[in-house]
């Protein structure tokens, strides 16, 4: 028997988290567990590197398509990182939602503002280590950045953390396997746990940020 049509209007939801949370692995994991499930790929002006391919890793245009991209309202947000420009595509979301898809839009606190002014029924998501020390160690543990780089790393994820009122639900990654269900039962619409408005989750957050 064919496969019953699909009815309902899939959701974006915005994942977003300071480098260190954990938030790639997690954004795999949810990925790999739902094949319905659709990730946003990103517009970008930059250069191709090793084995990124065009509509996988990235949609590659030059910049005047970028331009002309913003000034026909086609992208639900951008930003300039490094002297390039990266943003979201609208027609992309729009034809995964309508097809009954959920979509997950990986990007940082600034690109998710204007996702929530430009698409308001957006679900934002804020992934936060469990306190600034174990995002230290774990930052440490990768071996790959020089101390500065680290320094400046923790200095941005703590302006990054302040922004999380802003979203509609937070996510601790303490433990992995609790994070990621977590972040399933949000994407089922069973998130309440972890609202923002819940008072549970703003001790927590508040505890965080103070180093507690």
């Amino acid at each position: 028997m064919a496969a019953a049509a699909r009815t309902t209007t899939g959701k974006l939801f915005v994942l977003s988290a300071p480098s260190g949370a954990g938030k790639t692995t997690l954004t795999r994991a949810l990925l790999a567990a739902d094949p319905a499930l659709r990730f946003s790929i990103s517009f970008t002006t930059r250069q191709p590197r090793g084995s990124e391919r065009d509509g996988h890793d990235y949609f590659f245009v030059d910049p005047a398509r970028f331009a002309a991209m913003i000034a026909a309202g086609e992208l639900l947000e951008h930003a300039a990182v490094f002297g390039q420009h990266y943003g979201t595509g609208r027609a992309q979301i729009e034809a995964h939602t309508r097809a009954g898809h959920n979509v997950l839009l990986d990007i940082d606190w600034q690109g998710a503002r204007q996702v929530r002014q430009r698409m308001p029924a957006s679900v934002l998501v804020f992934i936060m280590p469990p306190s600034l020390d174990e995002l230290e160690r774990r930052l440490r543990s990768r071996g790959t950045d020089t101390e500065e780089v680290i320094r400046r790393r923790l200095a941005e994820a703590r302006a990054e953390m302040e922004h999380w009122p802003e979203f509609d639900y937070l996510v601790i990654n303490d433990r992995w396997e609790e994070a990621l269900a977590a972040l399933r039962g949000i994407l089922a619409g069973h998130g309440a746990a972890c609202a923002t408005t819940a008072p549970a989750v703003r001790q927590r957050a508040a505890a965080i940020l103070a180093g507690a």
